[in-house]
């Protein structure tokens, strides 16, 4: 579906449920994140209200998303530890284009569907190769709306852009991500 160049290891799931409380806390901030984001991109677009109203959709979304992780570090007992730096996100960053608004404003929302297409995959990842069976159900559940999150902001991306060009656009980001991924997946974060 995503057309991602590299998937991700299976084994990041051991890594990943070798430490919990940490996979937990780190993907509570990118949810935190993924609100901001879409917060930020509705200051983007005011003119567009159908777009506007989606992305408040999402940024609520993405903020119970936030709650819910929340709500399973504490029921768990774990620490809830402070917000981190996503060095996978920030090299994407790297790669908006700073050039006409309309590019711009395209890039983001394929920075956005790169991100969201990452974090599903890796959400799948989770679900087929934990063991444990209450995050396996939560996984799979937020890999849809991950899922969903993609296409919106591909749609967006198509809508607010030439749709031929931003194709083109979105395979170089596919092979840009692909550069990058290949330094992660080591680590007890979302992305990592």
């Amino acid at each position: 579906m995503f057309k991602l160049k590299l998937p991700t290891d299976p084994r990041w799931a051991n890594i990943a449920e070798g430490n919990i409380g940490e996979i937990l806390t780190d993907h509570a901030w990118c949810e935190q994140k993924a609100a901001t984001n879409a917060i930020g991109l509705i200051t983007m677009l005011p003119e567009y209200p159908e777009i506007v109203t989606e992305l408040l959709a999402i940024a609520q979304e993405e903020l119970d998303h936030f709650n819910q992780v929340h709500e399973i570090i504490k029921k768990r007992g774990y620490s809830f530890g402070r917000a981190r730096k996503d060095d996978y996100v920030n090299e994407l960053a790297k790669f908006i284009v700073q050039g006409t608004r309309e590019n711009l404003i395209v890039d983001k929302m394929l920075f956005a569907a790169m991100i969201e297409a990452r974090s599903c995959e890796r959400f799948k990842v989770l679900t087929e190769n934990i063991k444990d069976e209450e995050l396996k159900v939560f996984y799979k559940e937020l890999m849809i709306s991950e899922a969903n999150h993609y296409t919106t902001f591909i749609g967006f991306a198509r809508k607010l852009g030439d749709p031929e060009k931003v194709n083109k656009r979105w395979e170089e980001w596919l092979e840009y991500e692909a550069s990058i991924i290949k330094s992660y997946g080591n680590k007890e974060t979302i992305h990592g």
